[in-house]
């Protein structure tokens, strides 16, 4: 069973870290709209609205996680994190690409971390080997936060992307999940990892 897990936060609230469902496709959309808004966090120039990450969560079709981040148990969403496909062919299967937002404002307060945490966590239990974390420079919270879970940098592209009236540098973090056998083992769906998160 996946169930919650609820994490101690400074003050009288606390958080619980959960799959994410369709039903969170609106706040996940608006927790993403500033960042692709404002910003060159994001590479995208138009938010996706509620029926596009919608679409963008189904895709991952039980393989790739979705996790949220609520004020306690049903309580409002203040940030997720996804994996997706690094590439899409064959080969890269193993590698998945992973993804944090906070909304604006909760940024400090750990939430960033424990979603990680408990993606990693996840990821490693379904056998993926390799984790990539891809970064718009400068971005320095972003960077101590890929490293606290474990990820190293693994590359740089200068001048990767123009948004705003500028070029952005992009950098690669990357975190071993899982040893890279031969031949590999093919990860297992999200929803057959068995995981109860507890911390």
């Amino acid at each position: 069973m996946i169930a919650p897990r609820e994490v101690p936060s400074e003050g009288p609230t606390r958080v619980a870290v959960r799959p994410a469902t369709l039903d969170d496709a609106a706040a996940i959309a608006e927790i993403y709209r500033p960042y692709v808004e404002r910003g060159t966090v994001s590479f995208e120039t138009e938010a996706p609205d509620t029926a596009t990450m919608c679409a963008r969560m189904a895709k991952s079709n039980g393989l790739y996680p979705w996790l949220v981040v609520t004020e306690g148990e049903g309580g409002p969403v203040r940030g997720y994190t996804y994996a997706s496909a690094f590439r899409d062919r064959p080969a890269y299967r193993y590698t998945i690409e992973t993804t944090v937002y906070l909304e604006m404002g909760t940024q400090g307060r750990g939430n960033g971390r424990q979603l990680y945490d408990a993606l990693i966590d996840t990821v490693r239990a379904q056998g993926f080997t390799h984790a990539i974390g891809v970064i718009a420079l400068p971005n320095d919270h972003s960077i101590r936060l890929h490293e606290s879970v474990g990820f190293r940098r693994a590359g740089f592209f200068r001048e990767a992307g123009y948004k705003d009236g500028r070029w952005i540098d992009v950098g690669y973090w990357q975190c071993e999940l899982n040893p890279a056998t031969i031949p590999p083992l093919e990860p297992k769906p999200f929803s057959e990892t068995g995981m109860v998160w507890s911390w």
